[in-house]
């Protein structure tokens, strides 16, 4: 039997990004974002509104950076969601995390986070239904220590996941099946 329940973000899992960009003054901003996803294969959408910090930053430079938050490093992932660069402009030197500039784009590249996909700015959509951010990915890096040859081995990479019903975090570690594999057993 269903149960009816109050209206949620009701996908699960959804991703724990961090979205990095440079503040007016060069100084680092980075925020926790669970509303993103890949538009298509070389494009990212944002659901983030305009009052962000750090779509203002986007606006700015044109360019950001998407990492996927990992497990060892929720504390810091969770403080990028709950610290808003509108009032804490040291938010990133508060999580004790590294950066670098990206040698693509005009954003930074956080050392601790295993993947990391530099983006530049394409668009705001701000109508009825619109994304947010769209950004045209150029360059990927993923930390060594993830890698199995030249392919990234997501279950090195342990990722987290948000639960929006409970508000937790998971791992996304074990692999449970053959994507375009398995299902061909029912086709008949």
């Amino acid at each position: 039997m269903r149960k009816n329940i109050e209206t949620t973000e009701a996908i699960f899992p959804m991703p724990v990004l961090m979205i990095a960009t440079y503040n007016e003054d060069g100084s680092i901003d980075v925020m926790n974002a669970a509303w993103g996803m890949m538009l298509e294969r070389d494009h990212v959408v944002l659901n983030l509104t305009e009052s962000h910090k750090t779509v203002k930053n986007i606006k700015a430079r044109k360019a950001f950076t998407v990492s996927i938050a990992d497990g060892k490093h929720v504390v810091e992932a969770d403080y990028f969601g709950i610290a808003s660069g509108n009032n804490t402009p040291n938010k990133f030197e508060n999580s004790g995390l590294t950066a670098k500039k990206s040698e693509n784009v005009d954003a930074p590249i956080i050392n601790e986070f295993p993947i990391c996909m530099e983006c530049e700015f394409i668009e705001y959509q701000d109508d009825e239904y619109g994304a947010g951010v769209v950004g045209k990915v150029v360059n990927v890096t993923a930390d060594e220590s993830v890698m199995n040859g030249d392919k990234i081995d997501i279950s090195k990479v342990n990722a987290i996941a948000f639960d929006p019903y409970t508000h937790g975090y998971y791992k996304v570690t074990e692999r449970v099946g053959e994507a375009f594999k398995d299902g061909l057993q029912l086709k008949k």
